[in-house]
C-alpha cells in the first residue's frame, strides 16, 4: 500500500485532491497538512512514499517545506503543485530536491500518472512546460546510482550506517586510504558535497533504511 501526504491550505483544495488520489485502489492518504510546519510535522510522523505539497502555503512556501522534508525524511518523495509556471521556479525545486512539479490547472490524470511515476522513483513534470534540463538533471542522478559497483554500494552502506573510514576498511578488508579514494569518487559521481548528503542519498535510494 502506496502511502501519500496532502498539504494544501485550502479544505476544499485538499478534499479535491484526496478524492482524486482514492480513486487508486493501492493508494492511502495517510495525513493532511494545512500549513508548511504541519505538512514537515507529519512527514516526520508518518513517513509517506509520497507528499504532495501546495507552493503557496501560510508560514513556509513550497520550497522550503520540500527542503525540511528532504532533509528530515530523505525516503519521502515530494510532488509540489504550482498557480503559475516559472522555469526558474522548476529549478529552484529540483535543487531543493523535489522530483515531482505540477501546475494546479493539469488534468487529474496528470496527479495520478505523477504520483505513479514519483513511486517508481523517475521524475515528473507538468507535460506542457516540462524542461529538458529539469529531467536530464534527474535522469543523471538515476544514471549514476546506476553505474555503482558492487564495492562502491558497500562503501556507501558503510558510511550512510555510521561507519569511520577505518571501520569501514576493516569490514571490507582493504586500506582506509582505500575506503577514502573510494568515498571521494563517490561523492563526485553523485554530484554530493557532504557526508550528511551521501546518508540522505543511501536512504533515499534504499541502500540503507531510514
Amino acid at each position: 500500500m502506496a502511502r501519500l501526504l496532502i498539504s494544501d491550505d485550502h479544505h476544499v483544495a485538499r478534499r479535491g485532491l484526496r478524492e482524486v488520489l482514492q480513486t487508486q485502489k493501492t493508494w492511502q492518504i495517510v495525513a493532511e497538512a494545512a500549513d508548511g510546519e504541519e505538512a514537515i510535522a507529519k512527514a516526520i510522523e508518518t513517513k509517506p512514499d509520497v507528499t504532495v505539497i501546495d507552493h503557496s502555503m501560510p508560514w513556509m512556501n513550497g520550497l522550503q517545506v520540500t527542503r525540511e522534508i528532504r532533509a528530515r525524511v530523505p525516503s519521502t518523495e515530494i510532488l509540489v503543485f504550482a498557480t503559475h509556471h516559472s522555469e526558474a521556479f522548476a529549478h529552484e525545486l529540483l535543487s531543493a530536491g523535489a522530483r515531482g512539479y505540477l501546475l494546479k490547472s493539469d488534468t487529474n490524470s496528470s496527479v495520478i500518472v505523477a504520483v505513479q511515476s514519483l513511486l517508481a522513483r523517475k521524475p515528473f513534470c507538468t507535460p506542457q512546460f516540462c524542461t529538458e534540463h529539469w529531467l536530464s538533471s534527474q535522469v543523471r542522478a538515476d544514471r549514476a546510482t546506476a553505474s555503482l559497483t558492487r564495492r562502491e554500494r558497500m562503501v556507501v552502506q558503510l558510511i550512510a550506517d555510521g561507519h569511520s573510514n577505518k571501520s569501514a576498511a576493516i569490514a571490507l578488508n582493504i586500506s582506509a586510504k582505500t575506503v577514502e579514494t573510494h568515498r571521494s569518487s563517490l561523492m563526485r559521481k553523485l554530484n554530493l558535497t557532504s557526508s550528511a548528503a551521501l546518508v540522505r542519498y543511501a536512504i533515499r535510494n534504499h541502500i540503507v533504511e531510514a
